[in-house]
């Protein structure tokens, strides 16, 4: 291990991992707006859309990221639409974790007792009222845990980016061993800055577990 070539190396990765950090929550943000439309429209049962969301839903769970990113980057020119490799990373990772956070936050509506929509319209809120700030907090508050494991699958699903030759931490990697076969230094300094990427995530998202767990249980 040489600790001269990870100083050289260190501007490289810290660039990579901007990058990465910048497309993965752009991802996120849009998975999580497709998620609560997605899981918002089957609860309800709205007709059409509902239909269309559990296609969407069960399409993109699966199939992989690797192959969604293909079609975005490659075939999508052939029908003429281009967009470039940043915007194809954000909507790849945005449609294959908004499959997953509708599951997530549909788990969570379904399991609000019915009583709580009945209680609310008991008191006179509408409908749409009493599912927006009655039923839709309770639902998110239960599905914090799957939301928190999906935004840490969605930010390591960032590592096939280097596929559409996005300047990831993975293709920086890659393309340094390539070029001066320093295999050791590039794949520790990979192993840091994805640790650096990751771990506050976990954390946080286990801070959050916590509150939400006592929040609702007062333990």
């Amino acid at each position: 291990m040489n600790a001269d070539i990870l100083i050289q190396y260190l501007p490289l990765y810290r660039d990579a991992l901007y990058l990465t950090w910048k497309i993965g929550w752009l991802g996120i943000a849009l998975a999580f707006l497709l998620g609560v439309w997605c899981a918002v429209m089957c609860h309800l049962h709205v007709p059409i859309l509902a239909r269309l969301s559990r296609i969407y839903i069960e399409v993109f769970r699966n199939t992989p990221l690797l192959v969604q990113l293909f079609f975005l980057y490659f075939a999508l020119p052939k029908l003429g639409l281009r967009v470039s490799a940043q915007v194809c990373g954000v909507l790849g990772l945005g449609l294959l974790g908004g499959a997953y956070m509708a599951e997530s936050l549909r788990s969570g509506l379904e399991s609000v007792a019915p009583i709580q929509t009945e209680s609310a319209l008991s008191l006179g809120m509408t409908r749409e009222a009493a599912f927006f700030h009655v039923i839709l907090p309770q639902a998110v508050s239960v599905s914090v845990p799957g939301l928190v494991a999906n935004v840490i699958f969605l930010l390591k699903e960032t590592s096939v980016f280097s596929t559409i030759s996005l300047m990831d931490l993975m293709f920086t990697a890659k393309d340094l061993i390539g070029m001066y076969a320093k295999t050791i230094e590039c794949l520790f300094l990979l192993v840091v800055f994805y640790l650096i990427m990751l771990l506050p995530v976990s954390v946080l998202g286990s801070f959050i577990e916590r509150k939400v767990r006592h929040a609702e249980f007062g333990d």
